[in-house]
């Protein structure tokens, strides 16, 4: 048992010795099954090493929300210039084509809403999550939440055990905890224990001190995009993530709210895998914008 009393910050990161991927380009994936390194390696692009991901998963939660009230007009257009897309096995089904060959994360655990109390979540069926021949599954842990912690983490070691036992990557969605400070402290402890758990991936929150959470995370670390921003706010938060050493985005809102939701992601693409600056990824967000 932890010894309450006794727990230090971490403070010796090693931010001047990159991990290991002498066998494999990604991070953590040296000794992994190649089923599971071949699904890594449809989601992260193998020459830049990173993953610009559309989340669209967020109507499980919150009904037709702005920019989702049409999955098949709002985003179905934006599949083919993201890396990967992450959305729910209903939208996925009715409203992506499925001649669709981008790379799915299917958000694998589903139960409440925003008019109820939140993470009080179930998984899937085994059988349901292979048939939608996802690359990756997702499912989040509520880290901090007294009510729904223990059952998130058990949701996800389960998710993780069914995903090893198919060669699956299971990513890991850290939760925001109402009474924990969104700081680096607590997203290196969310990410840490999705990581402990078998993730393969965690998408969590970018703060000041990223670099910590990235480096004490032993698997590839996708930024969340959360609410929405001006176009050059969520470009530099793109470009300081992996100037941190994030191997990429999950953005959502930031995308698909937009004013130019195409011109948007092919900027924040930019970003992710060309090493655009913030203001160079405006430039051609403004450009495709007048272009269109």
């Amino acid at each position: 048992m932890a010894d309450l009393d006794d727990i230090r910050d971490g403070d010796n990161f090693g931010l001047n010795s990159p991990a290991d991927t002498s066998k494999f380009y990604l991070k953590g994936m040296n000794s992994m099954p190649w089923g599971l390194k071949n699904r890594m390696s449809r989601i992260f692009n193998r020459k830049s090493g990173r993953t610009v991901m559309l989340a669209f998963d967020h109507g499980f939660l919150m009904g037709p929300t702005s920019g989702l009230e049409r999955i098949d007009l709002n985003i179905a257009p934006l599949a083919e210039h993201a890396d990967c897309l992450m959305g729910c096995r209903g939208t996925i089904r009715t409203m992506i084509p499925a001649e669709n060959t981008q790379p799915v994360c299917l958000r694998a655990d589903t139960g409440t809403t925003i008019l109820t109390e939140m993470n009080h979540n179930v998984l899937l069926g085994e059988e349901e999550m292979i048939s939608m021949n996802a690359s990756a599954l997702a499912a989040m842990i509520s880290i901090g939440d007294a009510a729904t912690e223990s059952k998130t983490i058990a949701n996800f070691s389960r998710l993780v055990d069914l995903g090893n036992k198919y060669d699956i990557p299971v990513m890991c969605v850290t939760a925001v905890g109402k009474d924990m400070a969104r700081d680096a402290r607590y997203f290196g402890l969310a990410s840490r224990v999705g990581a402990e758990n078998g993730a393969s991936i965690v998408k969590t929150y970018y703060t000041e001190g990223f670099e910590n959470v990235v480096a004490a995370t032993p698997v590839p670390v996708v930024i969340a995009g959360g609410k929405k921003l001006p176009e050059i706010e969520a470009l530099e938060m793109a470009y300081n993530a992996i100037q941190c050493g994030a191997a990429g985005v999950d953005m959502g809102r930031n995308v698909f709210q937009s004013e130019a939701p195409v011109a948007m992601i092919k900027a924040v693409s930019g970003v992710v895998h060309d090493g655009l600056k913030p203001a160079e990824g405006l430039e051609l967000f403004e450009t495709l914008k007048n272009e269109a």
